[in-house]
């Protein structure tokens, strides 16, 4: 089966056949960095992760372009609230978004540009469509798209241009043609940040970057062109419409978005968009305090990246518990391998352990359906968990299953990029996180098991009890052996 890709565009799927193969450009809207990110930009770039790995895992050479936007009005508000330079704010943002990136697990992009460092480009871009008709320059040194020289316009959100007029409030003092058309270059104010232009010193507007920096960077035709849903309209609509009349060109070939991060609340039960407007957001470093990264991915995955996702503590959790579940299985898997013997063994059930692979592909080739992937997952760990469990059966045979079936969840895992730590990682990851909420260190535990040791070598059981009840009253289970005591945080 080819790669099936859904297309925004057209409504349907259809086989991806990139322009050049096999190589292939992917550009997608990155975040306006005048603040902390949120865990719905997260819903974005973790979906776009993994399409970006499975694209190379399929052996295309792509090139992932995510831009920055470090100039627009809530930047320029925001700075001037904490009275420092745009420059300093979005310095500070972008560094702050790629530590939440990098602390999330997932790969940076090929290129990562800054729309301030594409001015010049923006301003011979906006010079060409005026000379083409499809804009203009107004008296105070604004410049405009014009929407009705662009007979496509509303063909990516199904839109009728006659409607969007009609229902386009009228603006007052205006000096645009029409309601419809958007601003390409905004003449300058007072304290915000300008460039020189044929029309006056300003900067660019929104839209106009993301068609510089994409078609600079990858083409005048992009092979895919991603982001949220909420850019249809009017951002990529407007992208289409400028980078379409520039270079005369289909401007990208498969539109992908994918779906929100919804947030419950008593007036919404079904919920409301995530975002900073509204108030309901949770930035990523909030959810990562209380949740293992790949919780997160896990989280996200689990729903096909066109659909919503209901945010919420239960969801989280049930996520974790499942992913610790797997790693569990993981740890099983590790020590059976590690005390049996598996050179010479024959495969077990060897259609369900071959076709691990296929499914997986299946999967992925069906618009990138990780949802259907992780229910294969399971099925995995499940088999993983009853061949364990038949361990005094042809041990050599289950040993070399086992390391079979292991070696095939290693390459699924590189791609969603879950299930690739070891299982002693994950738990100790797990654990430090737990701890974040107790009123105790590890050293203080620590120093807690030797006293107690102490008292059981001098068989002082009062004060053993004591020491493990005063543990337990703040969330620590000891755990007796014959390697010695561990301990676990208590759920």
């Amino acid at each position: 089966m080819a790669l099936q890709i859904y297309n925004s565009l057209t409504h349907k799927k259809a086989p991806f056949e990139p322009i050049n193969p096999p190589k292939v450009g992917m550009y997608v809207c990155g975040v306006t960095v005048y603040d902390l990110s949120h865990i719905g930009h997260a819903r974005s770039t973790v979906a776009f992760d993994v399409i970006y790995r499975y694209l190379k895992y399929r052996g295309y050479d792509v090139t992932y372009v995510r831009n920055f936007t470090d100039i627009d009005d809530k930047i320029i508000n925001r700075s001037n609230e904490l009275e420092i330079s745009t420059g300093e704010l979005t310095e500070k943002y972008i560094k702050a978004f790629t530590e939440d990136m990098h602390a999330l697990g997932l790969q940076d992009p090929d290129l990562q540009p800054c729309c301030t460092h594409y001015v010049e480009d923006m301003i011979k871009y906006i010079s060409k469509l005026i000379e083409k008709d499809a804009a203009y320059a107004v008296e105070s040194g604004d410049v405009y798209y014009r929407v009705k020289s662009f007979a496509d316009y509303g063909k990516l959100s199904w839109k009728n241009v006659e409607d969007l007029e009609a229902g386009a409030r009228v603006e007052v003092n205006t000096q645009k043609e029409s309601p419809m058309d958007f601003a390409l270059w905004k003449s300058s104010k007072p304290g915000e940040p300008k460039w020189e232009s044929p029309w006056g010193e300003g900067r660019p507007g929104w839209h106009i970057e993301c068609s510089v920096m994409s078609q600079k960077n990858i083409g005048d035709t992009l092979d895919i062109h991603g982001g949220g849903k909420d850019l249809i309209f009017p951002h990529h609509e407007n992208e289409i419409a400028q980078s379409e009349a520039y270079s005369g060109k289909p401007f990208a070939n498969y539109w992908m978005h994918n779906g929100f991060v919804n947030v419950p609340s008593d007036d919404d039960p079904k919920g409301t968009k995530m975002s900073k407007s509204l108030g309901n957001f949770y930035t990523i470093r909030d959810v990562l305090a209380a949740y293992h990264p790949q919780t997160i991915k896990f989280f996200m995955l689990s729903t096909h990246y066109r659909n919503d996702v209901m945010f919420t503590d239960e969801g989280l959790a049930k996520a974790q518990d499942r992913l610790a579940y797997f790693y569990t299985t993981l740890s099983k898997v590790n020590d059976y391998l590690a005390n049996n013997q598996a050179d010479g063994g024959e495969l077990l059930q060897p259609k369900r352990v071959e076709g691990i692979i296929e499914q997986f592909e299946l999967g992925m080739d069906d618009d990138f359906n990780t949802q259907r992937v992780f229910g294969q997952l399971s099925a995995i760990f499940k088999l993983m968990n009853e061949l364990i469990n038949k361990s005094k059966d042809a041990p050599k045979d289950i040993a070399f299953t086992l390391g079979r079936l292991k070696k095939n969840l290693a390459t699924i895992a590189e791609v969603l990029g879950v299930f690739d730590l070891d299982p002693e990682t994950f738990a100790h990851d797990m654990k430090m996180i737990q701890m974040r909420h107790l009123d105790i260190t590890v050293e203080e535990i620590e120093a807690l098991i030797v006293q107690r040791k102490e008292a059981r070598d001098n068989k002082d059981w009062g004060k053993s009890d004591e020491i493990r009840d005063e543990l337990l009253a703040k969330g620590i289970l000891l755990l007796d052996s014959k390697e010695g005591t561990g301990w676990s945080v208590k759920s």
